[in-house]
């Protein structure tokens, strides 16, 4: 038999030792970090209009933590102008509020899900107003109503020009006072956690993926969190930033369709960008100031540089014509003309009316040394609004089990190919509310998975290189912009694609070799979300609503494969 010498004997039971100890310090380590865990029966990823309606009906049936990547209040309900459209009086009705979303959609929208928002409206909106939002009034003590474009008749509750101002403050108000929602801010949802993160593979075409809660970066930590939760609502609003020239905050990076996308959730309509056709036409300025469409339904007018009215050549409905149509008139009369911008001529408005609905409009222009009741507003249209995203049903169900989502960040159906003006708050209010009650039936039966396993960081360095991530993002705005705006051929569409799969490989690599930053995920979103739009133009053999082909002008879809509705 062998011997061992003494030092070898107590090197080896010291190797012994130290490994017991460091295997029992991971293993109590793991079993304090699974207890230690955020647990919570809701996770809402977002503080928009979605978010916070969802949150505060949750909070009735269970805790609720709410997570939003910069300050509560950074979203783009806060930037909303004009209002929120419902069926209120006489001679309005809900069918005739109907029809004129299907037509604004061009005929893509589900009819159904217009009728389930349409004949909700009246309701959701008497509730904000128990939430404490001052919508304005007439002496009488009605409602103010606004008209809008697409509207046949008025039915646009405001306050004054800062009325998603107004129902986000709010709403904030309400959560914070709310026992049972805890909010997370300047945290950021890295991705959600599903069976791939417990090493079982999925793919786009299976069902049955489910999930169990989401990745959250920690900006006091610097760390990534896991919290584990029973239901998760998608609620990050828009997309604006992929385009260079938008209204939308910075923080609209697409997040939560490019999170939903890498989880192999359904995404459609994505093809469908509204460009609003008058934001405020200031270079310098950053996200791009929005004129409201409310004030060309109080009289103002769209003009050249002449002071010639100009849109009736395009459409009968002059300057109140749908987005669309109105954003490729002013493009075409850009182009045509070699100008950069054209004009609002607001001195068509009365004064009283210009200081009383359109105070923030008025100061503004002031502010940069124009006076809007006696001078035209120079306008150019700006990437605003998406009316693709990830698909949801009736009840803001996705295809992935668990995750719901509402809002800009969603495709309910309910736009087809083209929002009508203001229907995008009253969709948030309708589908949030129905999504939380089809929620707090299905989480009776859910349980929270512990096989979640934490976030990994091995391989990875801190990546110093910040100017890869600037450069990169700003080649995609321009890539989107230059080629995938308001009129679109395959050409510049393929031009697009090849350019950004080249961004796509460079970034991928610099993320998996580097310490996460929320710089490079929003990067990736970004791209992701621009592969998503060329790819959905791509297969959008017509010209519909946003999209427009020269290749394909004729409205019809000649690709027999394709469903006629999204």
């Amino acid at each position: 038999m062998l011997h061992l010498s003494n030092e070898i004997v107590e090197v080896h039971s010291k190797f012994k030792r130290n490994f017991a100890s460091r295997f029992l310090r991971q293993l109590i380590v793991g079993i304090i970090k699974n207890i230690m865990r955020k647990k919570v029966d809701f996770l809402v990823i977002g503080s928009g209009i979605a978010g916070l309606c969802f949150a505060l009906k949750a909070a009735n049936f269970g805790k609720v933590c709410m997570v939003t990547k910069a300050k509560i209040d950074d979203t783009s309900t806060k930037y909303a102008q004009g209002g929120i459209a419902a069926v209120m009086y006489s001679p309005d009705t809900y069918e005739k509020h109907i029809q004129d979303t299907m037509v604004a959609g061009d005929e893509l929208s589900d009819r159904h899900i217009v009728e389930i928002t349409i004949r909700e409206s009246t309701e959701r909106v008497l509730e904000l107003v128990e939430w404490g939002v001052d919508f304005d009034k007439t002496q009488s003590g009605k409602f103010a109503l606004a008209k809008e474009g697409g509207h046949s008749e008025f039915r646009v509750l405001h306050h004054k020009d800062i009325t998603g101002f107004e129902i986000e403050e709010k709403l904030i108000l309400a959560a914070q006072r709310n026992p049972n929602i805890e909010i997370l801010d300047n945290h950021l949802a890295v991705e959600i956690i599903t069976q791939h993160h417990l090493g079982i593979e999925v793919n786009r075409h299976m069902s049955g993926i489910t999930c169990y809660g989401a990745y959250i970066y920690n900006p006091k930590t610097k760390e990534v969190d896991t919290i584990l939760s029973k239901i998760t609502m998608m609620a990050t609003g828009g997309i604006g930033t992929v385009y260079g020239n938008t209204t939308n905050p910075t923080v609209a990076t697409g997040d939560g369709i490019a999170m939903v996308y890498r989880a192999k959730g359904a995404v459609r309509g994505m093809e469908f960008v509204q460009f609003h056709p008058t934001s405020l036409y200031n270079p310098s300025e950053r996200p791009s100031f929005l004129i409201t469409e409310a004030m060309r339904g109080a009289g103002a007018i769209l003009k050249n540089k002449n002071g010639e009215e100009f849109m009736r050549k395009y459409d009968s409905r002059g300057s109140l014509a749908p987005r669309d149509i109105v954003a490729r008139a002013i493009d075409n009369e850009m182009k045509t003309k070699g100008i950069d911008h054209v004009y609002l001529d607001t001195t068509l408005i009365k004064k009283e009316e210009m200081f009383q609905h359109f105070p923030n409009i008025y100061a503004k222009c002031l502010s940069i040394g124009i006076d809007p009741t006696k001078e035209m507003i120079p306008v150019v249209p700006a990437a605003h609004y998406s009316c693709g995203g990830i698909q949801v049903d009736e009840w803001g169900r996705s295809t992935i089990t668990n995750l719901y989502a509402s809002g800009e960040c969603s495709s309910t159906g309910l736009h087809g190919a083209n929002r009508l003006a203001s229907n995008s708050l009253l969709e948030a209010l309708v589908f949030s509310h129905r999504a939380c009650l089809n929620a707090v039936e299905a989480i009776k039966n859910i349980d929270f998975c512990d096989q979640v396993p934490d976030w990994n960081t091995e391989g990875t360095v801190l990546n110093e290189e910040m100017v890869l991530i600037t450069q990169s993002m700003k080649e995609v705005q321009t890539i989107m912009a230059s080629y995938v705006g308001i009129v679109r051929s395959n050409l510049r569409l393929q031009r697009a694609f090849d350019r950004l799969e080249i961004l796509y490989r460079e970034t991928e690599d610099l993320y998996k070799k580097s310490i996460l930053i929320p710089e490079i995920c929003e990067l990736r979103n970004v791209i992701n979300v621009g592969y998503l739009i060329i790819r959905n133009a791509m297969e959008r053999k017509e010209s519909r609503g946003l999209h427009y082909s020269l290749d394909y002008p004729e409205h019809r879809d000649v690709n027999p494969t394709r469903e006629d509705k999204l």
